[in-house]
């Protein structure tokens, strides 16, 4: 076996790295936490009725461990994250852990695990690939462990006091919804309601100086109006007609082959009885 050499030897010197020559450069070794040291999880909180979001980092164990072993859609108390979130509940969206891989839901592991996904599958995005193709993904587990560096919660419930930059504001919406319905549900409209009133709008500065602005409103999605009621009625009657003619078309069709049918059978026949009269003729007397 090969014998190491001596330390103090100045045959063989040690080997100089870039941090050794260079202080400026730090020592990456030197500066990564060691696994028992301390953990630290980002909390990205969205309060959906206000549109704000705030980024905190936890540092104590103990406030950590009321989301620990929780899956993903579990509610979790906020006065156990912080006494400024005293009355809140929170629900668990998701997470990466410290390389990016995102939890998935139904993966009931804390680890991480390699699967086969297709394409359209939430963490297989798909590019390149073909149909019925698989690829081995990695992605989290949805349980939260201590491996999670980010975990997205959602505000459920809020509590008495307001928080600095997730309740004390409200951010309105860029872009409101396009379909009919969710429209309706937005502003509580009937059935008997036009929809195209309540469309949101919004305005477009003009890119010339001392241009006239102009609004812009999405087009909305699944509108039944009396065109597309007039246009469903031809689309009906066009294939009720196609119907109605392949049909007549199928039926000629099988009058034609009964009909060359029957002149087939007929002249096979008729050369049938010729051929028998033929083969029954007397010979002639040989002269």
């Amino acid at each position: 076996p090969a014998v190491a050499p001596p330390a103090d030897d100045p045959r063989f010197p040690a080997p100089r790295t870039r941090a050794a020559v260079d202080p400026s450069v730090p020592n990456r070794a030197a500066t990564r936490p060691s696994p028992g040291g301390p953990v630290r999880m980002k909390l990205n909180i969205a309060n959906p009725a206000t549109g704000c979001q705030k980024m905190i980092e936890v540092d104590d164990e103990r406030k950590l461990r009321a989301v620990y072993e929780k899956r993903l859609a579990q509610e979790v108390d906020g006065g156990l994250l912080g006494e400024e979130f005293a009355g809140y509940i929170f629900r668990i969206m998701g997470g990466q852990d410290k390389e990016g891989f995102a939890m998935k839901q139904g993966v009931l592991t804390p680890n991480r695990v390699r699967l086969l996904m297709q394409k359209g599958v939430p963490g297989c995005r798909g590019y390149g690939m073909r149909k019925g193709e698989r690829k081995r993904k990695s992605v989290r587990g949805c349980f939260v462990s201590h491996d999670i560096a980010v975990l997205h919660l959602a505000v459920v419930k809020k509590g008495a006091a307001e928080v600095e930059g997730l309740t004390d504001k409200m951010i309105p919406r860029r872009l409101g919804p396009k379909r009919a319905n969710k429209i309706r549900k937005l502003f509580n409209l009937s059935k008997e309601d036009d929809v195209r009133k309540y469309v949101i709008r919004r305005e477009v500065p003009s890119k010339k100086e001392g241009g006239k602005a102009r609004s812009k409103a999405a087009k909305i999605q699944r509108l039944v109006t009396p065109l597309t009621i007039q246009r469903k009625r031809r689309r009906r009657a066009l294939r009720n007609r196609a119907a109605v003619k392949s049909k007549a078309e199928a039926a000629e069709y099988e009058k034609l082959v009964a009909q060359r049918t029957r002149e087939a059978r007929e002249s096979r026949k008729a050369s049938q009885s010729r051929r028998k009269s033929l083969s029954k003729k007397p010979a002639e007397p040989a002269k």
